[in-house]
C-alpha cells in the first residue's frame, strides 16, 4: 500500500512538473500565470499525498469554536451561500471525501478529511500570497488583482466553509458523546 501510494505521488509530481514546464515554454518562464498553476499543482499533490502525509492546520488555527456557526462575519461574507454552491453543483466532486453520504464514513474520519482539506487550502494560500505580492511588485497590477480574486475564491472561501463544516462535525460529536454518556 505504501509503495503504491508513493509511486502514484511520484508519477503525479512528474506529470505536474512536465505540464508546468510545457506551459512555461509556451507562455514564457516570466509569466505571472505560472504561479497559479503551481498553486493548483500543490493542491493536487497534497490530495494525492493524503494516504502518506496529511497536512495539518497550524496549532493556533486548529481549534474551531462554536461561534463559527453563528458568526456574523461568516454570514456577511456569504460563506454559507458558498457552501450551498459547492454542495449543489458539480464542484462537490472536487473533493468528495469531505461529504458524508449514506453513513459510509465515520465522523472522526470525515473530520480529519475536512481538516486536511482546510489545511491544503491554508498552505496553498500561504505559499501563493507572496507570489501575488511579487507579481504586483513587477508592475502586473491587473494580473495581481485577478490572482487575488482567485486566491479569495479558491482558498479563502473554502477555508471559511471548511471551518463551518468542522464546527458542525464537532457539535455532532459532542451530542453523540452526551448520548453515549446518558
Amino acid at each position: 500500500m505504501f509503495w503504491r501510494d508513493l509511486t502514484k505521488l511520484v508519477v503525479v509530481a512528474i506529470f505536474f512538473a512536465a505540464c508546468l514546464y510545457m506551459l512555461a515554454d509556451v507562455i514564457g518562464f516570466s509569466s505571472p500565470w505560472l504561479g497559479l498553476l503551481m498553486m493548483f499543482n500543490f493542491m493536487g499533490l497534497a490530495k494525492v499525498a493524503e494516504p502518506l502525509v496529511v497536512l495539518r492546520m497550524p496549532r493556533a488555527l486548529r481549534t474551531v469554536g462554536p461561534w463559527t456557526l453563528n458568526g456574523r462575519l461568516y454570514r456577511c461574507l456569504g460563506v454559507r451561500g458558498f457552501g450551498d454552491l459547492l454542495r449543489s453543483t458539480p464542484l462537490r466532486y472536487l473533493n468528495g471525501s469531505v461529504y458524508r453520504s449514506g453513513g459510509r464514513q465515520s465522523l472522526a474520519k470525515l473530520k480529519r478529511q475536512a481538516e486536511s482539506a482546510e489545511a491544503t487550502h491554508f498552505w496553498a494560500a500561504v505559499l501563493f500570497t507572496p507570489y501575488i505580492a511579487y507579481v504586483w511588485s513587477r508592475g502586473f497590477v491587473v494580473e495581481s488583482v485577478v490572482l487575488t480574486i482567485v486566491q479569495i475564491v479558491f482558498n479563502v472561501y473554502p477555508i471559511l466553509h471548511l471551518r463551518i463544516v468542522r464546527a458542525r462535525l464537532g457539535g455532532i460529536e459532542r451530542v453523540n458523546g452526551l448520548r453515549k454518556a446518558a
